[in-house]
């Protein structure tokens, strides 16, 4: 199963659209995973229209429409992978601890609103993904999305794409 793991798109106050490259990985992944802040409904709907599937949550900067179609946490077993997905989880700062704490029945969160890129395991083994923004780098030297895979309810070929500049 191929995964498209993004968050902090901020369309359209950051951009107009998603970068092609990553509009083309979501054509051809089994599964987007958005970790908030997409800003208007009109993204979440294009997204949809285009994903073969989409788990997806609200993040602080999205409004009343996206958060009447989504959840502020969601969850998705994949192929036995136990998935957490929320936009934001506090400071950096024992980060891993709270994590593990808060979703000890998952062994993947993907998170959002940093915009900083993201990957580290937590004690009892709680893989976090950020996948930075792709719209919006803020001090980031470029903008970026993940792609993983999951098989046998095991991830792995997890990718940090780098955007070119927009």
């Amino acid at each position: 199963m191929r995964l498209v793991i993004t968050a902090d798109t901020h369309v359209p106050k950051r951009a107009r659209d998603l970068p092609a490259p990553l509009w083309a990985a979501i054509d051809t992944a089994d599964l987007v995973l958005h970790a908030g802040d997409w800003v208007d409904v009109a993204l979440l709907d294009a997204v949809e229209a285009r994903a073969r599937r989409l788990v997806g949550v609200f993040g602080n900067n999205d409004g009343p429409a996206l958060r009447a179609r989504l959840p502020e946490v969601a969850r998705v077993e994949l192929d036995g992978l136990r998935v957490a997905v929320v936009h934001e989880t506090g400071p950096k700062t024992r980060r891993e601890e709270r994590c593990a704490a808060r979703f000890p029945d998952c062994d993947l969160l993907v998170f959002g609103h940093s915009h900083i890129p993201w990957d580290s395991v937590a004690p009892g083994g709680l893989r976090l993904l950020n996948p930075g923004s792709p719209t919006d780098r803020r001090a980031q030297p470029y903008a970026t999305y993940l792609t993983a895979r999951v098989a046998a309810g095991r991830l792995d070929e997890v990718e940090l794409h780098r955007l070119p500049p927009g």
